[in-house]
């Protein structure tokens, strides 16, 4: 990949955690550990200072430790909104997935997931896309067997593939469809779900009950 590698600050409280981040993400010739955070205060100040291309935020700091990741992602949003966080953590739970994208985060992964997963999400969020894992989506979807919806059945597509991570282009080729429909899809999907942005109407989406793989 051509031009100057993703500067990514990691935070999270365990030290051995933050060394082998470091070793995995500066593995690849794109992605650059440019600061570490033991904390969500540290973080949102480290962000503040460095200015790097995305934080990878841990979502529970060890207790004593100040703001949690949720808090720390909602800070950043307000004080750095240029700035992407995707959530690296070991919770997969609905409740915490929609806190974190509800705070601002771009992309939520597990820790136990596989490197490649971790990898889409940091480029597809310093992209602007959402990076969202399978097994997160998965999870989300399970849990609204029965959703109301409110959106037509192309824009639930539409918000199925934004919740992948797909960029516009890509959700056309997907659907068949011109990237001038796509883009009139996401105009009348932000509209109905009171969203100005893609990670905020998957949030919404995910809240109603409208994400629907089957």
């Amino acid at each position: 990949m051509s031009g100057a590698p993703l500067r990514l600050l990691v935070a999270d409280d365990h030290a051995v955690v933050r060394a082998g981040l470091r070793a995995l993400l500066e593995g690849e010739p794109d992605l650059e550990v440019a600061a570490e955070a033991g904390s969500g205060e540290d973080a949102v100040r480290l962000a503040a200072r460095l200015l790097p291309d995305l934080v990878l935020m841990d979502l529970r700091f060890g207790s004593g430790a100040g703001i949690d990741g949720i808090e720390a992602v909602r800070r950043l949003a307000a004080e750095a909104p240029g700035i992407p966080v995707v959530v690296l953590t070991s919770y997969s739970g609905r409740a915490d997935v929609v806190r974190a994208l509800e705070a601002g985060a771009r992309g939520y992964v597990l820790k136990a997931g596989p490197p490649q997963e971790l990898f889409r999400a940091v480029r597809g969020a310093a992209a602007g896309a959402l990076g969202l894992a399978s097994e997160v989506v998965g999870e989300l979807v399970a849990q609204n067997p029965a959703p109301q919806r409110e959106l037509s059945g192309r824009e639930v597509e539409v918000v199925r593939l934004l919740a992948e991570g797909l960029s516009n282009r890509a959700i056309a080729e997907a659907l068949f469809l011109s990237e001038a429909t796509v883009k009139t899809h996401l105009v009348r999907v932000y509209r109905k779900l009171g969203a100005d942005n893609r990670a905020a109407a998957v949030s919404e989406a995910v809240r109603r009950g409208l994400l629907d793989l089957a």
